[in-house]
């Protein structure tokens, strides 16, 4: 085994780094704390580790210093099961001489599904000198496992599929704020690019087919390596139904008692503590989120519908039926990501005449951005139930301010005690803060 972990060393080594689109998340390293990049499967999280060993390059590091091993190679399919160890007594096998003289940059790519990586990290921020950077495909890696394991020893960041910005850049589209006619139509254009493409940056640019069977790829990775592998599903059938009937309805309410009675409408008994689980899991795999009702009470927040997005309205579109899914759907899908990247907590609001408000998000300073996504208000009736909730909503929680974005209208509307702004999503994408 160390044999081969030397020649995967050292054939890394001789490779050209291919660093692609610099991304907006800036990973610092604080010395004696591992740096820990999670986020769903092709997102780039590779491709970040990536960047930070070419800067490292261009400091002046040592390419022999460089250490980088990704778990999901085959030839270390027996370390899954332990034997982690085994990497870095190979490194230093081929440069003895650099232990405990040379600090050794640590890139370990996937770490998750090797059994021990928790405490094989712990002991080598204590015992070697080096900087470790990892990533991994779990949400569990930031909360329970790191919170649990690494005893503060480590801080984490979440990398997600393109945003906007990041797709412009990946395009090779650069403009500034005030955006000038020609500036404006550019980035327009570049939209309706990223609404057909979405954010996983190996699909920019190709053709619509290919881009539907990498999605799909994706899916299958995401349901069954992520998933069913590694929970060691009793029932995969239920997870791919529950998956699928979740990406059908995507932005739309949900119970675990309905999702129980759909699965067993499709003959799985299934508990609904499993499909609890199921739930929890998908979000572990950063593959689909619950937003809640924003509620002063845990409890009732909790007991309330929630709703279900996924991590890419593009995704959405190349797995989904099609039977009930709608562009205000995705519309909806795609503000919660962009809303997500910048902001970890996310609810939606029901205003006490029951009115609903797709996103609120409490900020640093105690007040709430109120965020309703609709298609169009050209319709008066669809405009007027819009305004209104948001308007209801913003007396409710004391915001002087609100927005609708929408696919295409701009406008400024003036309600009682403070505005509403109407957007359309692009100008919405590009004005977020990175």
């Amino acid at each position: 085994m160390i044999d081969t972990i030397k020649t995967i060393i050292l054939d890394f080594q001789e490779t050209e780094l291919s660093t692609g689109t610099v991304r907006n998340l800036k990973i610092e390293h604080v010395s004696g704390k591992a740096s820990v990049c999670i986020g769903v499967r092709r997102s780039g999280k590779s491709t970040c580790l990536f960047q930070i060993m070419q800067r490292l390059l261009d400091s002046g590091v040592p390419r022999r210093n460089i250490l980088y091993v990704n778990f999901f190679d085959d030839r270390l399919h027996e370390l899954q099961h332990g034997g982690i160890g085994n990497v870095i007594e190979a490194y230093y096998a081929l440069y003895p001489e650099k232990k405990n003289s040379e600090m050794v940059y640590c890139f370990f790519d996937e770490i998750q599904v090797v059994a021990g990586w928790e405490s094989f990290v712990d002991r080598l921020m204590r015992t070697e000198q080096c900087e470790v950077y990892i990533t991994g495909s779990s949400a569990r890696m930031l909360s329970k496992e790191i919170a649990t394991q690494m005893r503060g020893r480590a801080l984490s960041w979440e990398l997600f599929p393109f945003s906007f910005k990041e797709f412009l850049d990946n395009r090779n589209v650069s403009v500034r704020k005030p955006l000038s006619t020609k500036s404006r139509l550019l980035v327009q254009k570049c939209f309706e690019e990223y609404w057909e493409s979405g954010g996983f940056p190996e699909v920019a640019g190709v053709s619509r087919l290919l881009r539907t069977k990498i999605h799909q790829e994706y899916y299958g990775a995401i349901l069954f390596r992520d998933l069913v592998e590694r929970h060691d599903v009793s029932h995969p059938q239920a997870v791919s139904d529950l998956a699928h009937w979740l990406i059908d309805n995507i932005a739309s309410l949900y119970s675990v008692n309905n999702l129980t009675g759909y699965l067993k409408s499709r003959g799985h008994k299934v508990p609904k503590s499993s499909v609890a689980d199921y739930l929890e899991w998908f979000e572990d795999a950063y593959f689909l989120f619950t937003v809640r009702l924003f509620d002063a009470s845990l409890s009732r927040s909790n007991a309330n519908t929630k709703k279900i997005y996924c991590i890419d309205h593009a995704l959405v579109r190349s797995v989904s039926s099609g039977v009930l899914l709608n562009s205000g759907h995705l519309l909806e899908n795609l503000v919660f990501t962009a809303l997500r990247t910048i902001y970890s907590t996310i609810y939606y609001y029901r205003t006490k005449s029951c009115k609903e408000v797709d996103f609120i998000v409490p900020q640093p300073d105690r007040t709430k951005l109120l965020v309703q996504v609709c298609d169009s208000l050209a319709d008066t009736q669809t405009r007027k139930r819009e305004i209104g909730a948001l308007h209801e909503a913003m007396v409710e929680c004391g915001a002087t301010s609100g927005i609708i974005v929408t696919r295409c209208e701009e406008e400024r509307i003036v309600v009682d005690g403070g505005e509403i702004t109407v957007i359309p999503v692009w100008k919405f994408l590009f004005d977020l803060p990175a």
